[in-house]
Protein backbone atom coordinates (compact mmCIF):
# COMPACT_ATOMS: atom_id res chain seq x y z
CA UNK A 1 0.00 0.00 0.00
CA UNK A 2 1.45 3.36 -1.09
CA UNK A 3 -0.53 5.57 1.32
CA UNK A 4 0.27 5.51 5.04
CA UNK A 5 -2.56 6.87 7.13
CA UNK A 6 -2.29 8.86 10.33
CA UNK A 7 -3.44 6.88 13.38
CA UNK A 8 -5.58 7.78 16.42
CA UNK A 9 -7.76 10.24 14.53
CA UNK A 10 -11.32 11.16 15.48
CA UNK A 11 -12.35 11.30 11.82
CA UNK A 12 -11.56 9.01 8.92
CA UNK A 13 -12.76 11.50 6.30
CA UNK A 14 -13.45 15.23 6.27
CA UNK A 15 -15.11 17.20 3.46
CA UNK A 16 -15.69 20.95 3.05
CA UNK A 17 -18.85 21.58 1.07
CA UNK A 18 -21.70 23.89 0.11
CA UNK A 19 -24.96 22.14 0.91
CA UNK A 20 -28.11 22.60 -1.13
CA UNK A 21 -31.21 20.76 -2.22
CA UNK A 22 -32.18 18.99 -5.40
CA UNK A 23 -35.77 18.81 -6.58
CA UNK A 24 -36.61 16.03 -9.02
CA UNK A 25 -39.84 15.14 -10.84
CA UNK A 26 -41.16 11.69 -9.99
CA UNK A 27 -41.22 8.75 -12.41
CA UNK A 28 -38.40 10.06 -14.60
CA UNK A 29 -40.51 12.88 -16.04
CA UNK A 30 -39.03 16.15 -17.35
CA UNK A 31 -39.23 19.27 -15.20
CA UNK A 32 -41.36 21.36 -17.55
CA UNK A 33 -44.21 18.86 -17.61
CA UNK A 34 -44.24 17.96 -13.90
CA UNK A 35 -46.19 19.22 -10.91
CA UNK A 36 -44.95 16.81 -8.21
CA UNK A 37 -41.28 16.86 -7.14
CA UNK A 38 -39.12 15.02 -4.63
CA UNK A 39 -36.66 17.12 -2.60
CA UNK A 40 -33.34 15.86 -1.22
CA UNK A 41 -30.32 17.43 0.45
CA UNK A 42 -27.25 17.21 -1.73
CA UNK A 43 -23.68 18.18 -2.52
CA UNK A 44 -20.98 16.44 -4.53
CA UNK A 45 -18.65 16.25 -1.54
CA UNK A 46 -21.18 14.65 0.82
CA UNK A 47 -22.03 12.23 -2.00
CA UNK A 48 -18.41 11.07 -1.69
CA UNK A 49 -18.50 11.00 2.11
CA UNK A 50 -21.70 8.95 2.22
CA UNK A 51 -19.92 5.73 1.28
CA UNK A 52 -17.62 5.72 4.34
CA UNK A 53 -20.32 7.13 6.64
CA UNK A 54 -22.95 4.51 5.76
CA UNK A 55 -20.32 1.79 6.17
CA UNK A 56 -19.48 2.90 9.68
CA UNK A 57 -16.45 5.21 9.41
CA UNK A 58 -16.52 8.59 11.22
CA UNK A 59 -17.04 11.48 8.80
CA UNK A 60 -17.11 15.24 9.34
CA UNK A 61 -18.56 17.95 7.09
CA UNK A 62 -17.42 21.59 7.14
CA UNK A 63 -20.09 23.86 5.70
CA UNK A 64 -22.23 26.91 6.41
CA UNK A 65 -25.97 27.41 6.89
CA UNK A 66 -28.62 30.11 6.56
CA UNK A 67 -29.75 30.97 10.07
CA UNK A 68 -33.38 30.10 10.78
CA UNK A 69 -33.95 28.62 7.33
CA UNK A 70 -36.24 25.57 7.08
CA UNK A 71 -34.01 24.36 4.23
CA UNK A 72 -31.00 24.53 6.56
CA UNK A 73 -32.97 22.52 9.13
CA UNK A 74 -33.83 19.97 6.43
CA UNK A 75 -30.15 19.69 5.44
CA UNK A 76 -28.94 19.29 9.03
CA UNK A 77 -31.46 16.54 9.64
CA UNK A 78 -30.33 14.79 6.47
CA UNK A 79 -26.65 14.93 7.44
CA UNK A 80 -27.49 13.43 10.84
CA UNK A 81 -29.44 10.66 9.12
CA UNK A 82 -26.31 9.88 7.08
CA UNK A 83 -24.30 9.50 10.31
CA UNK A 84 -22.19 12.59 9.59
CA UNK A 85 -20.91 15.17 12.07
CA UNK A 86 -21.03 18.72 10.76
CA UNK A 87 -19.60 22.07 11.77
CA UNK A 88 -20.14 25.55 10.45
CA UNK A 89 -21.67 28.94 11.20
CA UNK A 90 -25.33 29.93 10.90
CA UNK A 91 -25.31 33.14 8.86
CA UNK A 92 -28.15 35.69 8.88
CA UNK A 93 -30.14 35.56 5.68
CA UNK A 94 -30.03 39.32 5.23
CA UNK A 95 -33.57 39.71 3.96
CA UNK A 96 -35.46 38.11 1.07
CA UNK A 97 -32.69 39.01 -1.41
CA UNK A 98 -29.89 37.73 0.81
CA UNK A 99 -28.37 34.31 1.31
CA UNK A 100 -29.93 30.92 0.65
CA UNK A 101 -28.97 27.33 0.00
CA UNK A 102 -28.52 26.43 -3.66
CA UNK A 103 -31.29 24.69 -5.61
CA UNK A 104 -30.49 22.00 -8.14
CA UNK A 105 -33.46 21.35 -10.42
CA UNK A 106 -32.94 18.11 -12.32
CA UNK A 107 -34.84 15.30 -13.94
CA UNK A 108 -33.43 11.79 -14.23
CA UNK A 109 -34.16 11.31 -17.94
CA UNK A 110 -35.55 8.11 -19.36
CA UNK A 111 -34.60 5.88 -22.29
CA UNK A 112 -33.63 8.01 -25.28
CA UNK A 113 -34.31 11.28 -23.39
CA UNK A 114 -31.27 12.40 -21.45
CA UNK A 115 -31.35 14.13 -18.04
CA UNK A 116 -31.48 17.91 -17.86
CA UNK A 117 -30.03 19.86 -14.94
CA UNK A 118 -30.61 23.51 -13.99
CA UNK A 119 -28.41 24.93 -11.24
CA UNK A 120 -29.92 27.87 -9.37
CA UNK A 121 -27.09 29.18 -7.18
CA UNK A 122 -27.79 32.92 -6.81
CA UNK A 123 -27.08 34.06 -3.27
CA UNK A 124 -25.55 30.70 -2.35
CA UNK A 125 -24.54 30.66 1.31
CA UNK A 126 -21.69 28.23 0.58
CA UNK A 127 -19.83 31.01 -1.25
CA UNK A 128 -19.11 32.55 2.16
CA UNK A 129 -17.10 29.55 3.46
CA UNK A 130 -14.16 31.16 5.20
CA UNK A 131 -11.27 29.79 7.22
CA UNK A 132 -11.92 32.35 10.00
CA UNK A 133 -15.05 30.38 10.92
CA UNK A 134 -13.15 27.14 11.60
CA UNK A 135 -10.36 26.20 13.99
CA UNK A 136 -8.16 24.16 11.66
CA UNK A 137 -5.56 23.57 14.37
CA UNK A 138 -8.21 21.88 16.50
CA UNK A 139 -9.73 19.95 13.61
CA UNK A 140 -6.45 18.62 12.18
CA UNK A 141 -4.12 18.85 15.17
CA UNK A 142 -6.33 17.84 18.12
CA UNK A 143 -9.27 15.87 16.69
CA UNK A 144 -7.26 14.45 13.81
CA UNK A 145 -8.32 13.50 10.28
CA UNK A 146 -6.98 10.62 8.17
CA UNK A 147 -8.07 11.93 4.73
CA UNK A 148 -9.50 15.28 3.69
CA UNK A 149 -11.35 15.24 0.37
CA UNK A 150 -11.36 18.50 -1.59
CA UNK A 151 -13.41 19.21 -4.69
CA UNK A 152 -12.79 21.69 -7.46
CA UNK A 153 -16.45 22.68 -7.17
CA UNK A 154 -15.76 24.23 -3.77
CA UNK A 155 -12.27 25.32 -4.79
CA UNK A 156 -13.70 27.50 -7.58
CA UNK A 157 -17.02 28.57 -6.05
CA UNK A 158 -15.81 31.98 -4.85
CA UNK A 159 -12.56 33.75 -3.85
CA UNK A 160 -13.37 32.92 -0.21
CA UNK A 161 -13.90 29.22 -0.87
CA UNK A 162 -10.76 29.05 -3.02
CA UNK A 163 -8.68 30.38 -0.13
CA UNK A 164 -10.59 28.11 2.26
CA UNK A 165 -9.62 24.99 0.29
CA UNK A 166 -6.02 26.17 0.00
CA UNK A 167 -5.81 26.79 3.77
CA UNK A 168 -7.34 23.36 4.46
CA UNK A 169 -4.79 21.69 2.17
CA UNK A 170 -1.93 23.50 3.93
CA UNK A 171 -3.26 22.57 7.41
CA UNK A 172 -3.80 18.96 6.36
CA UNK A 173 -0.26 18.74 4.98
CA UNK A 174 1.16 20.24 8.19
CA UNK A 175 -0.59 17.67 10.39
CA UNK A 176 0.01 14.57 8.27
CA UNK A 177 -3.53 14.23 6.93
CA UNK A 178 -3.70 12.71 3.46
CA UNK A 179 -5.29 14.87 0.77
CA UNK A 180 -7.67 13.70 -1.94
CA UNK A 181 -8.48 16.22 -4.70
CA UNK A 182 -11.19 15.73 -7.33
CA UNK A 183 -10.64 18.54 -9.84
CA UNK A 184 -14.27 18.82 -11.01
CA UNK A 185 -13.77 21.60 -13.57
CA UNK A 186 -16.78 23.84 -14.29
CA UNK A 187 -16.33 26.47 -17.01
CA UNK A 188 -18.91 28.83 -15.50
CA UNK A 189 -17.02 28.86 -12.18
CA UNK A 190 -13.68 29.59 -13.86
CA UNK A 191 -14.83 32.41 -16.13
CA UNK A 192 -12.69 35.49 -15.49
CA UNK A 193 -10.59 33.71 -12.82
CA UNK A 194 -8.58 31.32 -14.99
CA UNK A 195 -5.07 32.42 -13.97
CA UNK A 196 -5.93 32.72 -10.25
CA UNK A 197 -7.64 29.33 -10.11
CA UNK A 198 -4.95 27.58 -12.14
CA UNK A 199 -2.39 28.70 -9.54
CA UNK A 200 -4.58 27.63 -6.60
CA UNK A 201 -5.48 24.26 -8.10
CA UNK A 202 -1.84 23.64 -9.01
CA UNK A 203 -0.74 24.27 -5.41
CA UNK A 204 -3.44 21.97 -3.99
CA UNK A 205 -2.58 19.28 -6.54
CA UNK A 206 1.11 19.58 -5.65
CA UNK A 207 0.45 18.52 -2.03
CA UNK A 208 -2.29 15.98 -2.77
CA UNK A 209 -1.89 12.25 -2.28
CA UNK A 210 -4.86 11.25 -4.46
CA UNK A 211 -5.77 13.07 -7.69
CA UNK A 212 -9.04 12.36 -9.49
CA UNK A 213 -10.26 13.83 -12.75
CA UNK A 214 -11.30 13.23 -16.31
CA UNK A 215 -9.47 14.41 -19.41
CA UNK A 216 -11.14 17.84 -19.31
CA UNK A 217 -10.29 18.32 -15.63
CA UNK A 218 -6.57 17.62 -16.03
CA UNK A 219 -6.31 19.76 -19.17
CA UNK A 220 -8.29 22.81 -18.09
CA UNK A 221 -7.40 22.90 -14.38
CA UNK A 222 -3.75 21.88 -14.50
CA UNK A 223 -2.72 22.37 -18.13
CA UNK A 224 -1.90 18.68 -18.73
CA UNK A 225 -2.16 17.42 -22.30
CA UNK A 226 -5.23 15.20 -22.64
CA UNK A 227 -5.72 11.84 -24.38
CA UNK A 228 -5.73 11.62 -28.15
CA UNK A 229 -9.02 12.51 -29.78
CA UNK A 230 -10.63 10.10 -32.15
CA UNK A 231 -13.61 7.90 -32.89
CA UNK A 232 -12.30 4.83 -31.10
CA UNK A 233 -14.49 3.00 -28.60
CA UNK A 234 -14.10 3.79 -24.93
CA UNK A 235 -12.24 0.54 -24.25
CA UNK A 236 -9.79 1.35 -27.06
CA UNK A 237 -9.00 4.71 -25.50
CA UNK A 238 -7.60 3.23 -22.30
CA UNK A 239 -3.98 3.48 -23.49
CA UNK A 240 -4.49 7.19 -24.26
CA UNK A 241 -5.88 7.76 -20.79
CA UNK A 242 -2.89 5.95 -19.30
CA UNK A 243 -0.54 8.26 -21.18
CA UNK A 244 -2.41 11.29 -19.83
CA UNK A 245 -2.27 10.02 -16.25
CA UNK A 246 1.47 9.36 -16.66
CA UNK A 247 1.91 13.01 -17.64
CA UNK A 248 -0.06 14.08 -14.54
CA UNK A 249 2.15 11.85 -12.35
CA UNK A 250 5.30 13.42 -13.80
CA UNK A 251 3.96 16.93 -13.13
CA UNK A 252 2.71 16.11 -9.60
CA UNK A 253 5.09 13.53 -8.11
CA UNK A 254 3.85 14.00 -4.53
CA UNK A 255 0.65 12.11 -5.37
CA UNK A 256 0.73 8.33 -5.29
CA UNK A 257 -2.79 7.59 -6.57
CA UNK A 258 -4.34 8.88 -9.79
CA UNK A 259 -7.79 7.85 -10.97
CA UNK A 260 -10.43 8.51 -13.59
CA UNK A 261 -13.72 6.90 -14.51
CA UNK A 262 -14.73 5.78 -17.98
CA UNK A 263 -18.30 6.16 -19.14
CA UNK A 264 -20.09 5.55 -22.42
CA UNK A 265 -23.79 6.34 -22.57
CA UNK A 266 -25.84 3.84 -24.58
CA UNK A 267 -29.13 5.28 -23.33
CA UNK A 268 -30.21 7.15 -20.22
CA UNK A 269 -30.72 3.82 -18.46
CA UNK A 270 -27.82 1.82 -19.89
CA UNK A 271 -24.17 2.84 -19.60
CA UNK A 272 -20.79 1.23 -20.01
CA UNK A 273 -18.85 1.96 -16.79
CA UNK A 274 -15.14 1.51 -16.22
CA UNK A 275 -12.20 3.02 -14.36
CA UNK A 276 -8.43 3.48 -14.43
CA UNK A 277 -6.18 3.91 -11.41
CA UNK A 278 -2.43 4.31 -11.12
CA UNK A 279 -1.12 3.43 -7.66
CA UNK A 280 2.62 3.93 -7.38
CA UNK A 281 3.88 2.24 -10.54
CA UNK A 282 0.97 -0.20 -10.72
CA UNK A 283 -1.93 0.16 -13.12
CA UNK A 284 -5.40 -1.05 -12.20
CA UNK A 285 -7.89 -1.04 -15.07
CA UNK A 286 -11.55 -1.99 -15.12
CA UNK A 287 -12.68 -2.20 -18.72
CA UNK A 288 -16.14 -0.71 -19.27
CA UNK A 289 -18.96 -3.03 -18.25
CA UNK A 290 -22.70 -2.60 -18.74
CA UNK A 291 -24.63 -1.11 -15.84
CA UNK A 292 -28.32 -0.26 -15.60
CA UNK A 293 -28.96 3.32 -14.49
CA UNK A 294 -31.91 4.71 -12.58
CA UNK A 295 -30.34 8.16 -12.08
CA UNK A 296 -26.78 8.89 -13.22
CA UNK A 297 -26.09 11.91 -11.00
CA UNK A 298 -23.58 11.06 -8.27
CA UNK A 299 -22.01 8.02 -9.94
CA UNK A 300 -18.58 9.64 -10.17
CA UNK A 301 -18.78 10.80 -6.55
CA UNK A 302 -19.75 7.27 -5.55
CA UNK A 303 -16.62 5.96 -7.27
CA UNK A 304 -14.38 8.34 -5.33
CA UNK A 305 -16.12 7.53 -2.05
CA UNK A 306 -15.64 3.80 -2.57
CA UNK A 307 -12.01 4.18 -3.57
CA UNK A 308 -11.29 6.31 -0.49
CA UNK A 309 -13.10 3.78 1.69
CA UNK A 310 -10.77 1.06 0.39
CA UNK A 311 -7.77 3.24 1.21
CA UNK A 312 -9.11 3.98 4.69
CA UNK A 313 -9.67 0.27 5.30
CA UNK A 314 -6.04 -0.34 4.23
CA UNK A 315 -7.01 -2.93 1.63
CA UNK A 316 -4.78 -3.96 -1.24
CA UNK A 317 -4.93 -1.34 -4.05
CA UNK A 318 -6.65 -3.73 -6.47
CA UNK A 319 -9.68 -3.65 -4.18
CA UNK A 320 -9.76 0.18 -4.03
CA UNK A 321 -10.76 0.55 -7.65
CA UNK A 322 -13.05 -2.50 -7.61
CA UNK A 323 -14.96 -1.18 -4.63
CA UNK A 324 -15.04 2.32 -6.13
CA UNK A 325 -16.37 1.00 -9.43
CA UNK A 326 -19.09 -0.87 -7.56
CA UNK A 327 -20.09 2.04 -5.28
CA UNK A 328 -20.27 4.29 -8.35
CA UNK A 329 -22.51 1.76 -10.09
CA UNK A 330 -24.53 1.37 -6.89
CA UNK A 331 -25.10 5.15 -6.68
CA UNK A 332 -26.82 5.10 -10.08
CA UNK A 333 -29.45 2.71 -8.70
CA UNK A 334 -30.58 5.27 -6.07
CA UNK A 335 -32.86 8.26 -6.59
CA UNK A 336 -30.69 10.18 -4.12
CA UNK A 337 -27.44 11.56 -5.55
CA UNK A 338 -25.55 9.38 -3.08
CA UNK A 339 -25.36 5.64 -2.57
CA UNK A 340 -26.59 4.23 0.72
CA UNK A 341 -24.85 0.86 1.03
CA UNK A 342 -26.31 -1.37 3.74
CA UNK A 343 -22.99 -3.16 4.16
CA UNK A 344 -19.85 -4.11 2.22
CA UNK A 345 -21.51 -7.26 0.94
CA UNK A 346 -24.06 -5.21 -0.99
CA UNK A 347 -21.21 -3.42 -2.77
CA UNK A 348 -19.22 -6.57 -3.54
CA UNK A 349 -22.37 -8.17 -4.97
CA UNK A 350 -22.55 -5.29 -7.47
CA UNK A 351 -18.90 -5.88 -8.39
CA UNK A 352 -19.56 -9.61 -8.86
CA UNK A 353 -22.65 -8.99 -10.98
CA UNK A 354 -24.79 -10.84 -8.46
CA UNK A 355 -28.27 -9.29 -8.44
CA UNK A 356 -30.00 -12.31 -6.93
CA UNK A 357 -32.42 -11.93 -4.05
CA UNK A 358 -30.71 -12.05 -0.67
CA UNK A 359 -32.96 -13.64 1.96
Amino acid sequence: MSITLKKNCKYSLLVPTSMGVRITPINGQPVHSSSVFNMQATSAETNVASIPSYLGLPVKVLTTFVKGSPIAHFIKSNLRSRFMDFEGPDVDQGGPWGYRHQFNIADSGSGSRGPRVQNDRAGEIGRTLNVKDFDLERIFGVEGVQIVHLSGLIGALSPDTSKFCLDIARAAKKHGTRISFDLNYRASFWKGREKELHEIFTEIASVSDVLVGNEEDFQLCLGIEGPEAGGKSLADKIDSFKEMISRVKKAFPNASVFATTLRQVISTNEHLWGAIMLEGENWQVIEPRKINVLDRIGGGDGFVGGMLYGILKEWEPEKWIQFGWATGALATTFLTDYAQPADEEMVWSVWQGNARVKR
